[in-house]
């Protein structure tokens, strides 16, 4: 049966990835449960082994399955290859592209569906305040080793997770079968769906896309991992200085209504992201003439 699996064409194989991906996140919200009631700290334990169960497990189960050899580079754990500062471009991408991200957040916020759409845009709201209050109940830490046990479970388990799956596996797979810019769309498009945040599914596809393009320009799941822990990881921080009095508002950083601002930063995101496209293409060398043999006329 291994073997057939091995062989199995990549729907078969998504469609695998999906089951061991329910199974498994079965597994860990039932895991989590254990420690609900043990109090803010239990709560994100319960946090982390979810997060574990949901999306580290299922492509290290997944890859073992289908892989004819084992060699973690197939989840994408490659080493990076030249040019290695092109993963620093990618953490200053996730800078440079925050008034993006927060005007995209305030635009997606506002929408309003109605008419016959209300009951979904109320049951959408009601899981919204929901996931919004456990998350600020989280990131509600005033001591430095809460802050280090936030970055743990709010960026650093999520970072490596989520980047297996949804690049390491799923964008991976659907760029052998398609178009690699429909593949990083889609697979952005599924990464954000997946959270069940629907008044912040564009920033988050947004980044998702910023995510996905830095990993396969580099081809190394290294960089999206650092992308998303500093972008997971600054909020973690933020909030601890709020917290602290440090600073004021942690929750409206990088917000502006300035246009001309937030289309500067569109620019030079995508202008860093055309940049390390055209940085990371091999060089072809130059082709020799051909060689024509003389004739008889020469």
């Amino acid at each position: 049966m291994t073997d057939n699996l091995k062989q199995s064409s990549g729907m078969v194989r998504i469609l695998l990835f999906l089951v061991i991906l329910l199974i498994s996140g079965l597994i860990g919200v039932a895991a989590s449960a254990i420690f609900i009631f043990v109090g803010d700290t239990g709560m994100k334990i319960g946090q982390g082994i979810s997060s574990i169960f949901m999306f580290v497990v299922p492509p290290i189960v997944y890859y073992f399955i289908t892989r004819k050899e084992h060699q973690m580079h197939d989840l994408g754990l490659r080493k990076l290859t030249p040019p290695w500062w092109l993963i620093l471009i990618g953490v200053a991408v996730m800078f440079v592209s925050i008034p993006v991200t927060t005007s995209l957040t305030t635009w997606n916020e506002s929408m309003n569906l109605g008419g016959a759409f209300a009951k979904l845009e109320e049951y959408m709201k009601a899981l919204e305040e929901t996931a919004q209050a456990a998350t600020e109940k989280m990131l509600n830490v005033t001591t430095f080793c809460g802050m280090l046990f936030n970055l743990v479970i709010i960026a650093l388990i999520p970072a490596v997770g989520e980047e297996l799956t949804f690049r390491g596996v799923l964008q991976q797979s659907l760029t052998r079968k398609m178009n690699p810019h429909v593949a990083i769309i889609l697979s952005a498009a599924i990464f954000s769906f997946i959270h069940f945040q629907f008044y912040g599914f564009l920033p988050r596809m947004f980044l998702g896309m910023l995510l996905g393009y830095m990993f396969y320009i580099t081809n190394s799941l290294w960089t999206s991992m650092l992308m998303h822990f500093v972008n997971n990881g600054a909020t973690v921080v933020l909030y601890y200085l709020d917290n602290i009095g440090m600073l004021e508002d942690a929750e409206s950083f990088g917000e502006t209504q300035n246009v001309l601002i937030i289309a500067v930063s569109a620019m030079i995101t995508i202008g860093l992201i055309v940049w390390s496209w055209k940085k990371a293409q091999p060089k072809r060398p130059v082709e020799a003439a051909p060689i024509v043999p003389p004739t008889e006329n020469d």
